[in-house]
């Protein structure tokens, strides 16, 4: 059995919001038709100064909104209003480059016609802000508080593992369990999750961050029976279990973060302090995370990467104090300037 020592030695209601359901719907085709014509073709750029939500529709797309001082403004309804072509989910906007359009949208979203785009976001049902990134990479053991609470020493590398699309799921969502039989430990793990905004390959550690569009709070969310007690080990089952990756509320763009290497990050269950800690405490800092990654393989605009957890987490604990998350837990993750996600189990 391969253990853990051996792996690692995220105001529009009423009419304004019948009426941005019913541009979603009705202006859907010419919606399509606005971006039908290809790819975007100007000067790839990553976004500055925006803070992304997803917002999950009636018709089953998830699409972008930008949180403004004046509110939520839903980018695809504020398209159709305005006749401005932006990105309407992150993978276009990272991919395609066209910040430059989505900026321009805001801007002029304050104009009387665009009304109807401005939402109430306690009112909104929030979607996924990431659907299929190309590469969803992880990074194990990558505080030192943490390495000490299960007894292992510092890696001398980051250890990399993975998720799969699968596990990727919204703020406020209910992660349905598997029976008993399948898995029963089932721990938190917030973390600090880096966005890529252009393609890296073999990145200098001074220059890694010029790579990174932004930052997002998730948690890695575990089976410790499945990754640590399963024959031979079980890492990717045990970590990517459908909506095993809780990510939001907000994509925070980089320039609005500063340095990510200094923020608070914490865990609540049911109200209760978990984790309490500072992203201070890496083992490997943002810059050498993604210029190691870099160095194996090119990581793309839209790839993501989990950072590790403080300590604090169940599996860190003595044996007897170790009480699993359960059906009816609700969890909270937060860190400094990206927000609380929180999601509930059933």
């Amino acid at each position: 059995m391969t253990t853990r020592r051996e792996f690692l030695a995220s105001t529009g209601a009423g009419a304004a919001a019948t009426a941005v359901t019913a541009i979603g719907v009705a202006g859907d085709a010419s919606a399509k038709e606005m971006h039908a014509s290809g790819k975007f073709k100007g000067p790839h750029e990553m976004p500055r100064n925006l803070t992304l939500a997803a917002i999950a529709n009636k018709d089953g797309s998830e699409t972008l909104a930008v949180k403004t001082d004046a509110g939520l403004l839903d980018v695809r309804a504020a398209s159709q209003l305005l006749g401005i072509a932006a990105p309407l989910t992150m993978e276009e906007l990272l991919r395609e480059g066209n910040a430059a359009g989505l900026t321009k949208l805001v801007a002029a979203a304050s104009a009387p016609k665009a009304k109807a785009a401005w939402l109430d976001e306690s009112k909104i049902t929030y979607g996924r802000l990431f659907t299929h990134p190309g590469k969803i990479v992880c990074v194990g053991l990558n505080y030192r508080q943490h390495a000490k609470e299960v007894g292992m020493q510092e890696p001398r590398v980051p250890p990399l593992f993975n998720k799969y699309n699968n596990s990727l799921a919204a703020h406020q969502c209910t992660i349905t369990l598997p029976p008993k039989d399948v898995a029963y430990k089932f721990d938190y793990e917030t973390e600090l999750l880096i966005v890529i905004g252009k393609a890296a390959r073999n990145v200098s550690e001074a220059d890694a961050l010029n790579y990174v569009a932004g930052y997002c709070t998730s948690n890695d969310f575990s089976a410790r029976d499945l990754q640590l007690e399963t024959p031979s080990g079980q890492w990717m089952i045990g970590k990517t279990l459908d909506n095993f990756a809780p990510i939001g509320p907000y994509f925070v763009s980089a320039d609005r973060v500063g340095d990510p290497n200094k923020l608070k990050i914490e865990t609540h269950v049911n109200g209760e302090v978990r984790q309490s800690w500072t992203t201070g405490d890496f083992i490997f800092n943002t810059q050498q995370m993604v210029s190691y990654i870099s160095k194996h393989w090119t990581l793309e605009p839209g790839d993501i990467i989990f950072t590790g957890t403080p300590q604090g987490v169940i599996a860190g604990k003595p044996k007897e104090q170790q009480v699993w998350l359960k059906a009816g837990d609700e969890i909270t993750s937060t860190i400094e300037k990206l927000g609380q996600l929180k999601f509930r189990l059933a």
